[in-house]
């Protein structure tokens, strides 16, 4: 059973740092194509970052430039099962609950989220 949990959430002042962890349980890390969402209050869910097996990255306009998103090289134990998000010079507008998501082709996997506030 594939699990997904989330750290590194919490309260910070604008201009200021989080790094958020995923780690993953019960797939092979190594192929699954990883990614970040959030969900504000009241609007809709919005990727973040994603960064596929061979490791090229994508990010959504508003947080280019501030976050970077990495995962874990693949070891053979598949021991090593973790995907970041570094995110520096945090808005406001940046506070949401941080999802994190494993997709492969006919599964996509889901974490219960993290909450990120940013205060002003």
């Amino acid at each position: 059973q594939v699990q997904l949990v989330e750290s590194g959430g919490g309260l910070v002042q604008a201009g200021g740092s989080l790094r958020l962890s995923c780690a993953s349980s019960g797939m092979i890390f190594s192929i699954y194509g990883m990614g970040w969402h959030r969900q504000a209050p009241g609007k809709r869910r919005e990727l973040v970052a994603t960064i596929t097996s061979g490791g090229s990255t994508n990010y959504a306009d508003s947080v280019k430039g501030r976050f970077t998103i990495s995962r874990d090289t693949a070891t053979r134990d598949n021991t090593k099962n973790t995907v970041y998000l570094q995110m520096n010079r945090l808005k406001p507008e940046d506070t949401a609950v941080y999802y994190c998501n494993a997709t492969i082709i006919g599964y996509d996997h889901w974490g219960k989220g993290t909450l990120v506030t940013v205060s002003s």
